[in-house]
């Protein structure tokens, strides 16, 4: 599985070639088609490309287009050659070529001309497998397997606002609270003492300086500790996710743009505390949280519903009486002066937000979401293949009058 890993990343790193040296050498773009249509002639004569199929290695070709596509979107950077180190796999776009003995549980992955594989780990809910990713990541390797079918989640009925903060990880409307869990804050000292043992090793350089085996080591156990947090994270995010969707079908929250606020502060302003700051809305995971709270309320039947923060402001309103005040982030009491409301500051945001959702009608949801963005697609196989399908349509001559 090494090799075929290797192999892939040959591949990727030979189309990336291909396509940089035609342009620069004779202002030529080569496409998706060009490439995929060379690689029966490429398998003929390096022969180790035969065993790893069709579908894998036009896949691998696709994802170098895809990587194209994003830059020539403005989503990405130029695309750059890959090492066996930060290759992580291939993917079979269709069934052929893979298979699965498994009804959800455990079970085993076979691949053609490689043998069978033992597999661990439940699937919630089992279908007709279409896609397989084989993944190596922290020196184990993974099987990222899509499966076609009927998602059922249970749902209550009630609605609730929450608020998402680095203080306190989750306000609701009601008063309760989830507390932060701070899972990299726990395991920062730990992180900095391996990743000092590591800087004191000897690590690869550009000159054909290998690294030394020390240096893997202590690379490895840092690599360990920052998956382990990753770890906890996500599982924290899932728990908390199922039990808000658990009771309610209805969830407000106000909008949340993470990449603007885990930005690097600006010259002249104080560094070290924003980036503290950035550090702090990583650990609690804000767009984990949100994703995984919105997708499974659709699988549920539910309402996901954001609120446009920088419309209503719901950190700056008073929920009773809607008078709005500035505060600054040491403010954590709510206090109107119009009304004599008081109350937590998280609190106050959620009720806000509960409010506006109530008065907002459940068939304009969509159109009430104003982060609902269209998202920029750079295509997929099965869009390719329509694509390819489609007869060219010949210029017809002749003067319109």
């Amino acid at each position: 599985m090494h090799y075929w890993r290797k192999l892939h990343k040959d591949l990727f790193n030979a189309c990336l070639a291909e396509r940089k040296t035609a342009y620069q050498r004779e202002c030529r773009s080569i496409g998706y088609f060009d490439q995929q249509n060379a690689l029966p002639k490429f398998k003929d004569n390096w022969e180790d490309y035969k065993p790893l199929g069709s579908q894998a290695l036009q896949a691998t070709v696709k994802r170098v287009d895809c990587a194209f596509m994003r830059f020539f979107q403005g989503l990405g950077k130029y695309p750059r050659f890959k090492s066996s180190r930060y290759y992580r796999g291939w993917t079979y776009p269709g069934t052929a070529g893979w298979k699965v003995s498994s009804e959800g549980g455990n079970g085993r992955l076979e691949i053609s001309n490689l043998g069978k594989i033992q597999m661990r780990g439940k699937a919630r809910s089992w279908g007709k497998p279409t896609t397989c990713t084989i993944v190596w990541k922290n020196n184990k390797w993974y099987a990222s397997i899509t499966v076609k079918c009927d998602v059922q989640r249970q749902t209550g009925t009630g609605a609730i606002g929450i608020d998402i903060g680095t203080l306190t990880a989750v306000a609701f409307d009601n008063g309760d609270k989830i507390d932060n869990p701070r899972f990299l804050a726990s395991a920062q000292a730990d992180i900095r003492k391996a990743s000092r043992e590591l800087r004191r090793k000897r690590k690869p350089q550009k000159r054909k300086l290998k690294a030394s085996r020390r240096w893997k080591k202590a690379r490895k156990k840092v690599s360990k500790l920052q998956n382990k947090v990753a770890n906890r994270r996500q599982e924290w995010v899932h728990k908390v996710a199922a039990q808000i969707v658990g009771d309610n079908s209805l969830v407000a929250t106000e909008t949340l743009n993470v990449k603007n606020l885990t930005a690097k502060a600006k010259k002249g302003k104080r560094k070290r505390p924003k980036a503290g700051l950035n550090r702090s809305i990583l650990d609690v995971g804000f767009g984990m949280l949100r994703s995984a709270i919105k997708y499974k309320l659709e699988e549920a039947g539910g309402f996901f519903i954001e609120v446009p923060a920088q419309k209503v402001k719901p950190s700056q309103t008073c929920p009773k009486c809607l008078a709005q005040k500035k505060k600054e982030l040491s403010e954590r009491i709510h206090q109107c002066e119009k009304c004599g409301y008081t109350a937590d500051r998280d609190v106050a945001s959620a009720l806000v937000c509960l409010n506006w959702a109530l008065g907002t009608s459940v068939l304009d949801v969509d159109a009430s979401s104003s982060t609902a963005k269209t998202r920029k697609h750079t295509g997929s196989l099965q869009q390719l293949g329509q694509l390819k399908c489609q007869k060219p349509r010949t210029p017809r001559s002749g003067v319109r009058g």
